[in-house]
Order: structure tokens, then C-alpha cells, then sequence
């Protein structure tokens, strides 16, 4: 069964979800923001069940896209991904009978249940990556042959454009382009689907292993305990099973810039617990490959994770400075992401990287 949202699950929720988004996503401490002040006026947030969804049911997830370093300074007037939603039900002549996340990792995990909470829909607990990925086609809808258009996309000042695209490459790359128009972020609702095809293409559960990661490291800090063990503990009762710890050390060089609509570039991550060897992560909105030399230890699709060295707080690609102490922790994802058919999209020559995908647990230390 389903159940309600509470004001005290936000934190953990938001925490999970930064967790789950490897450095991108967006920060999901301004959707907490948000989603409090929607709460806070007597709005409600209820979470169904994947198996709940009902055939004859209508799914319209809804997202942000663009790059999370536009995200600091141009913070959401808060009703842009409601109103897309609502553009694209008057399109398709339908109404939506909840809505779903498409990235479970960073804002986008937050951003359905404040529409949820502004047009009173249900939101499901599933979504298309498990995690944050920085393309929209590069999820589970597109791997089974959704069609990610129509969409809509509205800007901070409610221009909204309607997309149809011959295929979910093409969305990406138009749609990428209008968001740029749009100032570097937009808001989306794309992935239109009834019931058992959100079945048959979402990842169960994904809202709820946020909340329980992000549970997880906050009773640990709570109770001085050491976060990352409880972390690593906390996966292993969720469908991602697999999660260690890969480098201590402190960020002694990054570099990263904002282009094509998205934040691209490098962190360099000096060991401090052995003989000063460096961590090279390679980032697209989202940490992509953690590589030691010719050692990979983390490549997507499974999740490099740059947590504080203290607290495991998250900290996304656009927050990353020289000097932070930090530890790298690499989580498997999910099984549906390591299938050969999602590879193609998912993998890392996805991204122009020459290497073959290696599951975490089998890489080297």
C-alpha cells in the first residue's frame, strides 16, 4: 500500500536523493525548500506503489533538465514543472492520474512531489535511472521503447514549448537546445505513459531507497556512529545490493565548466591514507568513472558517490572546491541499468569514455 508523505521524512528524503544522484540532479536541499513550503500551506504528498499503478491509469513524470550550476543562481519559481504538466494533458487530450520521477537522484527525486503536492496527483515510487543521468534518453523508459514525446518544456517565465521528436535522441538534443534558451534550466514533462507501461519500464521502489539511505547516515551521525558503514549496511537491504568505500583523500584540483547545457569536467582527489596517489573523476552533471592511473574503480552506470569524510553529506558536482576532505564510495546499480540493452545508453562509451563496464564489487581495489 501506499502512504503519505510526512514533514519529517523531507530530510532524509532529500539526503538519499543526493546520495543517489552522484554529484547531480540538482540540490535537492532547495526542493526540500520547496516541497516544506507546499507542505506547510496544508498541501499533502501521497506515494503509491509501482504495482498500484492501474491499467487504465495516465503517468506523465515530470523533471527539471539543464545544468545544476544554472540551478545557484536562478532558484525555480516553484510552479514551472505543474504548469508543464498541465500544457501537455491539454495536448494529448488526457488527464494525468499521478506523476513519477524519471531521475530518483537530486532535485529531480524531489520535483514530482511538489507537483503532486501543487495539482493534488499521487506520485509514484519508481522512476527511469535509479539515480541521475544527464541526458533525457539515458533511462529505462527509452531502453524498453518508450517514446519520450510529446513533452513540455516551461522557463522561469512561463513560455512553454510543446515537443513531438522522432525518436528520444532527437528530444534530447532539441530539447537541450531550448533549455538553453531558457536560460540553462527548464522543467519538463516528458515519458507520457499509461499504466502497464510504467509497469513493465519504471524502477520499483527508488523513493523509498532514498529515504532509507538518507535515514541510514542521519541516525548514524546522530549517534556518532561512522556514517559510511551504516551506508554501505543500508544498501545492501535495497535492490542496488553492492556498496563500498573506494578513496579517502582531499580535492586538490578541479576543473569544470558550464557548456551545452551541462556542467562537464574533473575532480582530482589526492589519497590521504596511503602513499598519495590521485582519484581522477570524470563528471558530466553527474560523476561518471572514478580512475586511479589505469585502475577504474567506479564507471557508470554504477554511482561514484563524493561523500564529506565526516558526515557522508553528498556533495554535487557544482559544489565541488580544493581543500574538501572527502570520501569516494561506489554503489552498484541496479540490475536493470547493467542489462546489455541499457549499456548502449548507460555504459561509459555512452559518454566517449574508451573502457568496458566492470561491475563495482568486481573492481579492483
Amino acid at each position: 500500500m501506499g502512504y503519505v508523505l510526512e514533514h519529517k521524512d523531507l530530510l532524509d528524503l532529500s539526503l538519499g536523493a543526493a546520495i543517489l544522484g552522484t554529484g547531480g540532479g540538482g540540490d535537492p536541499c532547495i526542493g526540500r525548500l520547496m516541497l516544506e513550503r507546499e507542505m506547510a500551506g496544508g498541501r499533502r504528498v501521497e506515494i503509491v506503489r509501482l504495482g498500484e499503478v492501474a491499467d487504465g491509469d495516465h503517468v506523465i513524470p515530470t523533471a527539471m533538465m539543464g545544468a545544476p550550476t544554472c540551478l545557484i543562481e536562478k532558484i525555480p519559481r516553484g510552479d514551472e514543472c505543474a504548469l508543464s504538466l498541465r500544457r501537455l494533458e491539454a495536448f494529448l487530450g488526457v488527464r494525468a492520474t499521478c506523476t513519477m520521477p524519471v531521475e530518483a537522484g537530486g532535485m529531480n527525486a524531489i520535483v514530482p512531489l511538489i507537483v503532486g503536492a501543487q495539482l493534488g496527483l499521487p506520485v509514484v515510487d519508481a522512476d527511469g535511472m535509479g539515480r541521475a543521468f544527464p541526458n533525457l534518453y539515458q533511462d529505462t523508459f527509452h531502453v524498453h521503447g518508450v517514446p519520450g514525446t510529446p513533452m513540455a518544456i516551461t522557463g522561469e517565465h512561463g513560455d512553454t514549448v510543446i515537443l513531438t521528436a522522432c525518436d528520444n535522441f532527437r528530444m534530447e538534443w532539441i530539447a537541450r537546445g531550448v533549455t538553453i534558451r531558457m536560460g540553462g534550466c527548464a522543467h519538463t514533462a516528458e515519458y507520457p505513459m499509461d499504466g502497464p507501461t510504467a509497469r513493465r519500464s519504471a524502477i520499483d521502489g527508488t523513493l523509498s531507497v532514498g529515504l532509507a539511505l538518507g535515514k541510514a547516515v542521519r541516525q548514524a551521525n546522530e549517534k556518532h556512529g561512522d556514517p559510511f558503514d551504516r551506508l554501505v549496511g543500508a544498501v545492501r537491504d535495497t535492490p542496488y545490493r553492492h556498496g563500498r568505500v573506494l578513496w579517502t583523500g582531499k580535492v586538490i584540483e578541479v576543473y569544470r565548466r558550464t557548456t551545452e547545457g551541462f556542467a562537464q569536467g574533473w575532480v582530482r582527489i589526492r589519497d590521504t591514507e596511503g602513499p598519495g596517489e590521485t582519484l581522477d573523476v570524470l563528471f558530466q552533471n553527474e560523476n561518471l568513472v572514478a580512475r586511479a592511473g589505469a585502475r577504474v574503480l567506479c564507471s557508470v552506470p554504477d554511482l561514484v558517490c563524493i561523500l564529506d569524510r565526516e558526515d557522508a553529506a553528498p556533495i554535487t558536482t557544482e559544489a565541488l572546491r580544493y581543500g574538501q576532505h572527502v570520501k569516494v564510495v561506489g554503489i552498484a546499480a541496479p540490475p536493470i541499468l547493467r542489462t546489455p540493452e541499457a549499456l548502449e545508453v548507460l555504459g561509459p562509451r555512452a559518454f566517449g569514455v574508451d573502457l568496458d563496464f566492470v561491475p563495482v564489487e568486481e573492481s579492483a581495489p
